[in-house]
């Protein structure tokens, strides 16, 4: 399996997660099958079906973080001289050329993305053109309504 680029903050946002499912919800969800086990009759038990389904929800989703974490690539970018060019980790201020908006994001992993932190993945068709220009750079983005142009403003190491 590939390495997954991930930053420092990502990384330490899944362990306390699955540290989470596996020291809170596991033992939780364990009770509330003991509980709905001695109801008695289980094919017709709601809260049992319910319990195990999200017995197998908590299970699944401790493999997907734990398969991530043992593959995961941290990037700090606070350590890497800083050269101007937009690379993982960087916070990127631009200035969308039709609209004159500004805005900022910073490019993340995957796990990380959340647009309303603005926070957009490596491989979003943003983040794509992004990486590697500069700042005083022209990028094109191709977006389901057509190319938007967005002018680099800045780049930091933050």
């Amino acid at each position: 399996m590939d390495k997954i680029p991930m930053t420092a903050e990502g990384e330490q946002a899944l362990r306390i997660e699955v540290d989470h499912l596996k020291q809170i919800e596991r033992p939780r969800i364990i009770k509330e099958i003991a509980t709905a086990r001695a109801q008695g009759d289980l094919r017709e038990n709601a809260e049992y079906q319910y319990a195990k389904e999200e017995q197998g929800f908590i299970e699944g989703r401790i493999a997907d973080i734990e398969g991530k974490l043992n593959h995961v690539q941290i990037i700090d970018v606070k350590l890497i001289e800083p050269t101007g060019r937009v690379i993982f980790g960087t916070t990127v201020r631009l200035l969308n050329l039709d609209t004159e908006q500004e805005i900022t994001y910073k490019i993340v992993g995957d796990d990380e993305a959340d647009l309303k932190l603005l926070k957009i993945s490596v491989y979003s068709p943003i983040a794509r053109a992004l990486v590697g220009k500069a700042a005083g750079d022209v990028v094109i983005v191709k977006a389901p309504n057509g190319n938007i142009e967005y002018e680099i403003c800045s780049v930091e190491h933050l």
